[in-house]
């Protein structure tokens, strides 16, 4: 649980420092952050794929979680969700005309930006089988800078985001601890694999260098259990 934590800790922290400052970041230190952010993703990525036992199982875990996760469009429905809401909170508030202290959209917004992701939940994934967070700890860094931006433009309703996130993850942390009770070394180990590739593309996503529907590929990390049952 220490990373979902951290990532909390880093959104109020972000936020509190975003309603000091009143301003946004200039573009290109955001920019020259993510980099690194998306760097340091694809060696983590690496570190975790290269201790896969059975790559072969790897591989076509990879490829049956894929051609699940692009038949039930799951990266198409969570964005259609998120605009959905995004419409619904811009319709109300721009038909009530009263200024409200606490930002339901800023609120919302920040929610969608730090829970909805495969980093969050490859991240959780990570926290709960036992290994170093050093992907929420990564999230945590990114949703920090984000929460800056956000809280100068919505206010302090961007902190409250902490708490979906610290609910999300740590939900997501526990179930993972628990089915690491079921799991042999291997299974774990290639689990730990499948997470690493996906990984990999969520860094090759961020640095802008090829979009990658990450979260089509999500339903692999049930395919490699599967297959190693059987």
């Amino acid at each position: 649980m220490f990373g979902t934590i951290a990532n909390a800790a880093a959104i109020i922290a972000g936020s509190a420092l975003g309603l000091l400052i009143h301003t946004r970041l200039p573009q290109k230190y955001v920019n020259i952050i993510f980099q690194g952010m998306g760097l340091f993703t694809i060696v983590i990525g690496m570190s975790m794929a290269l201790k896969a036992e059975q790559m072969i199982l790897v591989l076509l875990s990879i490829v049956a979680g894929s051609f699940i996760g692009e038949a039930l469009n799951i990266e198409g429905n969570l964005e259609k969700a998120t605009n959905y809401l995004l419409k619904k909170v811009k319709k109300n508030s721009s038909s009530d005309n009263s200024i409200s202290p606490f930002s339901l959209k800023g609120f919302i917004i920040a929610s969608m930006f730090f829970c909805v992701g495969s980093m969050a939940i490859l991240g959780s994934f990570e926290d709960g089988l036992g290994n170093p967070p050093q992907l929420l700890y990564t999230k945590s860094v990114m949703d920090g800078i984000i929460s800056i931006a956000l809280a100068a433009s919505f206010g302090f309703a961007v902190a409250f985001s902490a708490i979906p996130v610290f609910i999300y993850q740590g939900t997501l942390t526990l179930l993972a601890a628990c089915i690491m009770r079921f799991m042999s070394d291997t299974m774990i180990t290639d689990l730990t694999a499948v997470g690493g590739v996906l990984l990999i593309g969520l860094g090759i996503s961020i640095l802008q260098i090829k979009e990658i529907k990450i979260a089509n590929m999500l339903p692999s990390l049930a395919v490699i259990i599967l297959l190693n049952l059987l």
